[in-house]
């Protein structure tokens, strides 16, 4: 679900190439808009503000016309999103910024929806395998290049190690939970809802997850930022239709349950698996507390963290010379990396007007 390969990122980079995958390239207003998202907990909101009609109900209001689509490939989602076909996707903050801001395209984070509070977690299998340090020396299967891959390297970091301590084994996150039953595989990093599938087998033991880095990896929904610029109203109407929804969600009425009983059954779960996600989803509801993150002093440094990551890694952009490849904006004029470069933007203008119930 949330994961990317080196290859996608060159893929990425060459769609430069593609019309509307240029910065600049939708610059013209329009009425017609759409982005797309893929399944996880933080992201079903957006399929059920389509099927309901919330999300209509906002762009009527702003007279434009957007669609929620679902993609069942997440990194085909980002690939279609960095070349243009859709004006926003639902993202982690490390695939906006290896993907379309490394390919160059230009890119806003309109909305600061979440960050996995121990969504993603490393298991190690067997008796006497309850602590991280067990870790050393072992083959750990993940997917490479993921968020997991990410959370490995901090979580190694953590206890004075690194990847030189372990033998990553690449891994699709579809083959993962048959991967852990065999008795080769020993370690895995994963994401929910696997990673509570496996955590429940007999002798998994999770020795680490990612509320021990809280607020690293973020869910934002990403837009064109030349698109957002020429089109204000789109940001005001995705934004508008995003808070009713987490309204809904937290109403503790028959319209919440069924809203939440709706976004189990469309990601293969129930109400009761459903919550348990959610529960280790740090879900900023209200929006006055994405705004107060989005403009707080630790958003720079866990890019500074990412960066790193993705560029030791090969994965910062076809060809980049250094972590500072990509200039990533946040609120009140501060930068870090290539200020000459600047592709990946964190604007909580229209969070704040759902604070300030100006939309």
């Amino acid at each position: 679900m949330r994961m990317l390969t080196a290859a996608l990122a060159i893929i990425a980079t060459c769609l430069l190439g593609v019309p509307g995958a240029v910065p600049g390239a939708q610059a013209a207003p329009k009425k017609d808009f759409s982005v797309c998202w893929s399944i996880y907990a933080g992201w079903m909101p957006w399929g059920y503000m389509q099927d309901s009609g919330i999300l209509k109900k906002w762009a009527d209001k702003y007279g434009l016309s957007i669609k929620a689509v679902q993609i069942n490939d997440y990194v085909e989602s980002i690939n279609q999103y960095t070349a243009g076909q859709y004006d926003g996707c639902a993202m982690t903050n490390m695939d906006a910024l290896s993907i379309p801001a490394g390919g160059g395209v230009d890119s806003t984070a309109l909305i600061v929806g979440d960050y996995s509070n121990g969504n993603d977690g490393v298991i190690l299998k067997g008796q006497g395998k309850s602590a991280l340090k067990d870790i050393v020396g072992q083959k750990v299967n993940l997917v490479e290049f993921s968020v997991s891959h990410y959370l490995l390297a901090r979580a190694l970091q953590s206890i004075g190690k690194s990847e030189r301590d372990v033998t990553v084994v690449n891994t699709s996150d579809a083959d993962m939970v048959a991967a852990y039953q065999t008795p080769d595989v020993t370690s895995v990093v994963t994401w929910n809802p696997l990673l509570s599938t496996i955590a429940a087998t007999p002798n998994a033991n999770e020795v680490f997850n990612s509320s021990e880095v809280p607020g690293e990896i973020l869910d934002l929904m990403v837009v064109n930022t030349q698109t957002l610029k020429d089109n204000p109203d789109f940001g005001k109407a995705l934004t508008g239709a995003w808070y009713e929804m987490m309204r809904l969600m937290q109403s503790k009425t028959p319209e919440g349950k069924a809203a939440l009983e709706a976004m189990a059954k469309a990601s293969g779960t129930d109400l009761k698996g459903y919550e348990a996600q959610l529960s280790t989803t740090a879900m900023f509801y209200d929006p006055k507390k994405a705004v107060a993150f989005t403009k707080g002093d630790t958003l720079s440094k866990t890019m500074t963290f990412v960066a790193n990551f993705l560029f030791d890694h090969g994965i910062l952009g076809q060809g980049a010379p250094s972590a500072d490849f990509v200039g990533i904006a946040y609120p009140g004029g501060k930068t870090t990396g290539d200020t000459g470069n600047l592709k990946l933007r964190y604007d909580p203008t229209y969070m704040e007007m759902a604070a300030e119930k100006q939309l």
